[in-house]
């Protein structure tokens, strides 16, 4: 059984925002492979179903952002899985826009959720898939360009890319991480600049 695991602020105001991409994924793969995601449990709630024909639990933590450590920890133990067994998906402000990199271990970076996850497990060793959602000009504040909601045109970038991230999560859940990271941590190409008249 495998725990996935997207990070979030629980309150309606931060549906849209760059900080919710996490919970945005778990979504979407609960919405391809009719799983219900309702069910209180661990500070979280949870749906559990079958991705590429193997068991897992999907997970929102409910605790805010900074808090989401004890929701995982709380959920490994109920299920009796380490963290060899767990996905964590967040947003990530260093990645450009629509990018996902997926990997075995790292370090939280900046983002508190990933920080409150490593410092309740004890380890960076878990499997990771951040969302890129880096801004497109400087902004003043990160915290607030995360915490407010995506324009039109980010949405829309925003949706490809939480679909490449539940195909990639389906990948890894049937044939590992490593798999997984060789085919979706391939650079982006921009897109080709249309020629002038």
């Amino acid at each position: 059984m495998r725990l996935i695991v997207g990070l979030g602020n629980p309150d309606p105001e931060y549906q849209w925002t760059p900080h919710n991409l996490g919970f945005m994924a778990v979504d979407e793969l609960a919405n391809r492979n009719g799983i219900r995601v309702s069910r209180p449990e661990g500070k979280a709630l949870v749906g559990r179903g079958k991705l590429a024909g193997e068991d897992v639990v999907l997970a929102k933590p409910q605790t805010y952002m900074n808090l989401s450590g004890i929701s995982v920890r709380e959920l490994l133990e109920k299920y009796e899985l380490g963290p060899s067994d767990l996905l964590v998906m967040w947003d990530e402000a260093q990645l450009p826009m629509g990018t996902i990199r997926i990997s075995g271990e790292g370090s939280a970076g900046s983002h508190n959720g990933a920080k409150s996850v490593i410092g309740s497990l004890g380890t960076a060793v878990f499997a990771r898939l951040r969302l890129g959602c880096a801004p497109e000009r400087e902004v003043s504040s990160r915290k607030e360009y995360v915490l407010r909601p995506m324009r039109k045109g980010e949405l829309e970038v925003a949706s490809e890319m939480i679909a490449e991230a539940a195909d990639a999560v389906e990948m890894f859940v049937a044939q590992g991480v490593d798999a997984a990271m060789n085919k979706y941590n391939r650079r982006k190409e921009p897109p080709a600049e249309e020629a002038e008249n």
